[in-house]
C-alpha cells in the first residue's frame, strides 16, 4: 500500500508538468503577439477630425514640447535658427546606422524616438545613438495609438517602451512622442487624454512643427524643403529612421544639412533646441533589473514562438511525408499481391497448426471466440490457457466440448506466461496467437499461414477489424484500424521492417519462438516485443491482409485512454529494448532503421509535436491572418482524416505525452485489462 501511494504523485506528476508548459507557452505567445504581431511600424494614420473642445489653447497653438505635469500645462519652442531633427518608429538595422553616419559626418545630432520592440531586436543601435551625443525619446512599445488605446495599454506600451530603453543603454528617457502625431493643431480631445495620462507618467510630450511626411513620399528634394524651411524661425522637424524604405529621408538629410550649414542654423536634439535639463538619466538598480527581467521574457518568448514555428513546420512535413510513404507502399503493396496471384501457384501450406488462446477473465466472448476458430476450415489444435480467471471462463470453454479443444488451468501469471504455457503444450510447429476477445472467420487460419510457405518467413501479421462500430467512438477506431493500422502494416511489409504482430491474431514458426525462448514479459507490449526480436534474429515478418479477425474496441474513452496508454508505453519499452537495432546490419537493421525510426517519429514524435499545430492555431487566429491560418488549420486536419483519424487526435496525442513521461520518469506501469462488452460472435460464414 505504502507503495502504490508513492507511486500515485509520480504517475500524476505529467499533468501538472503539462498544464505548466502549457501555461508557459500561452504566456510566451500572448506576450510575442502583443509586443510585435500588433505593431503597425511604418502605417500612417490620418489626421485627427475628432473633436478639440477640452484641448486647452495654449497646447493647440503652443510650442511642440507639451509639459503636463503640473496643474496647467506648458509649451515651449526650438530656437530660432535651430531645427531640431526627430526620428520616428526606429532603430532599424539598416536606416538608423545610415542616418547616424549622415549625422556625424555633419556634426549634427537629433532625437530618435524608438519603439521598444525595435530597441530590444537591436540594442546596439540605442546605444549607438547615445554614444554619438543623441538622445532617445520614448515612441511605445508596439507603436500603438495612445489616442485610442485603453488607459492599462497606455500605460503598458509606455512602461515597457522605457524599460527596453533602459536595458539597452542603462539610461531612462523622459521625451514621448506618441505615435500617429504631428503637429499641435492636430491634437483632438482622445490625444489630449494621452498626453496627460503621459505627463502624470513623469513625460515631456515632444510634437512637430513641420511633418516630412516622408512616410508619405518618396521626393528626397520635398523632404529636404521640408527640413529646411522655416529654419530660421526654428522648427522640430519629424522624419523617420525605421518602418520602411527610408533612402530618400537619408539623401534628404545629407543635402539639407549642407544647406542648413551654409545658411549658419543648428541642427541639435530637442533638448538643445528648447533648452531642457538633459532628457537622459542614469537609471536606478532596481529599473535596471526590472528592464532586464521584462526584456528577456519578450526575447524568450520570441525564442518560443520561433521553436514553435520550426515545429509546425517540421509536423507538417512528417504528416505529409508519411501520407506519400503509406499510399506508395500500400500501391506497392497491392502491385505484389497482384503479380503473386498471377504467377505460378506456389505451394500450398497444409501443416496443422496450433492455436493458442491466453484468457484472463474473458467469459463475455471467449465462447465466440473458440467456437469462430474451431469452425476454422484447416486442422487446427485450440489451446485456452486460463490464467487464473475468476469469471468462469474456463468452465465455459470445457461446457462446449468441443473436439480438439484443450483448456490447461494456471495461477495468473500475466498473458506472456500464458502465451509461453500454451507454446510448451503445442503439438504443431505452426503456432497462432489469438486474443480471447477475437473472432476468427473460416478461411482465417489458412490465409494466415500461407506466407511461411517462404522459407525466410518467421512470423506474420493477420488483419484486425472492429466488431462494435456503433457510435462515434467505435466508427474513430474502425477508421483507425482500417486506413492507419493497416496502411502502416502494408508500408512495414514491403520495407521488410514490421515492428509489430498483433496479439489479436499473428502466426509464428515454433522453431523461432524456442530459438527466442518465447514469448518476454519485461515489456507491456509483449507482442511488439516479440516481433522485435522475430526481426532481429534475421526473420521476415509479413502482413497478409486476407486473414481477417474481428475483435472488440474500447466503448468508453476511459477504456480507450487505458488501453492506448499500454500500448504506447509498452511501444517505447520494446524501442528502448531493441535500440542496438539502429547500428546492425541485416534484417535487424531494416527493423531498426526503418520500423524504430517509423514509430519514434510518426508514433511518438508527431503525435507530441501535433498539439503545436492547434496552439498555433489560435495564435493566428488572434494575430495573423484569421482566413489563411484557418485555411492551413483545416488542410492538416483535412490530411490527418484521410490519413486515419482527426476527432480523437488530442486525445491520442495526450495518451503519448502521458506514455513518455512515464517512460523518462522511470514509473512502472501496471498491465490494465481491457474491458469485455460481449459483443463478438461466432461466424456461421465469413463475415461481410
Amino acid at each position: 500500500m505504502r507503495r502504490a501511494l508513492r507511486r500515485r504523485p509520480a504517475e500524476r506528476a505529467h499533468w501538472v508538468v503539462l498544464a505548466a508548459v502549457l501555461l508557459a507557452v500561452l504566456v510566451a505567445l500572448l506576450v510575442q503577439g502583443c509586443t510585435h504581431r500588433l505593431s503597425t511600424i511604418g502605417d500612417a494614420a490620418p489626421l485627427a477630425t475628432a473633436s478639440a473642445e477640452r484641448v486647452p489653447s495654449e497646447v493647440l497653438h503652443g510650442g511642440p514640447v507639451i509639459d503636463t505635469r503640473g496643474a496647467d500645462p506648458r509649451t515651449a519652442s526650438p530656437a530660432p535658427g535651430t531645427v531640431a531633427l526627430t526620428f520616428d518608429d526606429g532603430p532599424d538595422p539598416e536606416w538608423t546606422p545610415r542616418i547616424l553616419d549622415v549625422l556625424r559626418e555633419h556634426g549634427a545630432t537629433a532625437t530618435f524616438f524608438a519603439v521598444g520592440t525595435a530597441v530590444i531586436d537591436h540594442p546596439d543601435l540605442a546605444r549607438r545613438i547615445v554614444a554619438e551625443g543623441h538622445e532617445l525619446g520614448v515612441h511605445t512599445l508596439t507603436h500603438v495609438d495612445l489616442a485610442t488605446a485603453p488607459a492599462w495599454r497606455r500605460e503598458v506600451e509606455i512602461d515597457a517602451a522605457q524599460l527596453a530603453i533602459i536595458e539597452a543603454t542603462g539610461r531612462s528617457a523622459s521625451l514621448l512622442r506618441p505615435p500617429y502625431t504631428s503637429t499641435n493643431s492636430a491634437v483632438d480631445d482622445a490625444m489630449w487624454s494621452a498626453i496627460r495620462h503621459a505627463g502624470d507618467e513623469g513625460y515631456l510630450t515632444v510634437l512637430a512643427t513641420k511633418d516630412a511626411r516622408d512616410w508619405e513620399t518618396p521626393d528626397p528634394d520635398a523632404i529636404e524643403r521640408a527640413i529646411v524651411d522655416g529654419a530660421a524661425s526654428g522648427q522640430v522637424v519629424l522624419l523617420h529612421d525605421g518602418g520602411r524604405n527610408r533612402a530618400a529621408t537619408v539623401a534628404a538629410l545629407d543635402r539639407a544639412l549642407d544647406r542648413l550649414d551654409d545658411a549658419g542654423h543648428r541642427a541639435t536634439t530637442v533638448s538643445e533646441a528648447v533648452g531642457l535639463e538633459p532628457v537622459m538619466t542614469e537609471a536606478a538598480p532596481g529599473d535596471r533589473l526590472a528592464a532586464s527581467a521584462a526584456v528577456w521574457g519578450i526575447r524568450i518568448s520570441d525564442a518560443v514562438v520561433t521553436v514553435i514555428t520550426w515545429m509546425l513546420v517540421i509536423t507538417g512535413a512528417l504528416t505529409v511525408a508519411r501520407a506519400v510513404l503509406v499510399v506508395a507502399a500500400a500501391a506497392r503493396h497491392r502491385r505484389a499481391a497482384r503479380r503473386r496471384r498471377e504467377e505460378p501457384a506456389r505451394p500450398v501450406v497444409l501443416d496443422p497448426v496450433t492455436v493458442i488462446v491466453p484468457a484472463y477473465n474473458e467469459s463475455a466472448g471467449i465462447e465466440a471466440a473458440v467456437r469462430s476458430i474451431a469452425a476454422s476450415e484447416h486442422e487446427v489444435e485450440i489451446i485456452v490457457v486460463d490464467d487464473g480467471s475468476t469469471d468462469g471462463t474456463a468452465d465455459m470453454v470445457e461446457a462446449l466440448a468441443l473436439p480438439r479443444v484443450r483448456v490447461i488451468r494456471q495461477p495468473n501469471g500475466g498473458k506472456p506466461a500464458a502465451l509461453n504455457t500454451g507454446l510448451r503444450a503445442a503439438s504443431h510447429e505452426l503456432i497462432v496467437m489469438v486474443d480471447g476477445d477475437t473472432v476468427f472467420e473460416p478461411g482465417t487460419v489458412r490465409a494466415l499461414i500461407q506466407p511461411f510457405s517462404d522459407s525466410r518467413v518467421g512470423a506474420v501479421s493477420g488483419n484486425t477489424k472492429i466488431v462494435n462500430r456503433g457510435g462515434v467512438l467505435g466508427a474513430w477506431q474502425h477508421i483507425e484500424y482500417v486506413v492507419g493500422f493497416n496502411l502502416d502494416r502494408r508500408l512495414f511489409d514491403v520495407a521488410e521492417c514490421m515492428p509489430t504482430v498483433p496479439g489479436a491474431i499473428g502466426a509464428f514458426r515454433r522453431e523461432v519462438l524456442r530459438r527466442l525462448g518465447g514469448v518476454g514479459d519485461d515489456t507491456l507490449a509483449e507482442d511488439t516485443d516479440l516481433t522485435m526480436a522475430v526481426c532481429r534474429d534475421g526473420w521476415r515478418v509479413v502482413y497478409q491482409d486476407d486473414a481477417v479477425a474481428w475483435t472488440e474496441a474500447p466503448a468508453s474513452i476511459g477504456a480507450l485512454w487505458r488501453q492506448r496508454y499500454r500500448w504506447c508505453y509498452g511501444t517505447m519499452q520494446a524501442m528502448w529494448k531493441h535500440r542496438a537495432a539502429l547500428v546492425q546490419g541485416g534484417a535487424a537493421g531494416k527493423l531498426g532503421r526503418r520500423g524504430i525510426v517509423y514509430l519514434l517519429l510518426f508514433q511518438v514524435l508527431l503525435p507530441m509535436l501535433a498539439p503545436v499545430v492547434d496552439v498555433f492555431a489560435v495564435y493566428g487566429l488572434l494575430f495573423l491572418d484569421p482566413l489563411r491560418v484557418l485555411a492551413v488549420w483545416v488542410g492538416f486536419l483535412a490530411l490527418q482524416t484521410i490519413m486515419e483519424q482527426v476527432v480523437y487526435r488530442q486525445l491520442m496525442y495526450l495518451v503519448v505525452f502521458q506514455s513518455a513521461f512515464t517512460a523518462v520518469a522511470g514509473v512502472r506501469l501496471r498491465l490494465q485489462r481491457m474491458e469485455r462488452y460481449g459483443t463478438l460472435r461466432a461466424p456461421a460464414e465469413p463475415v461481410a
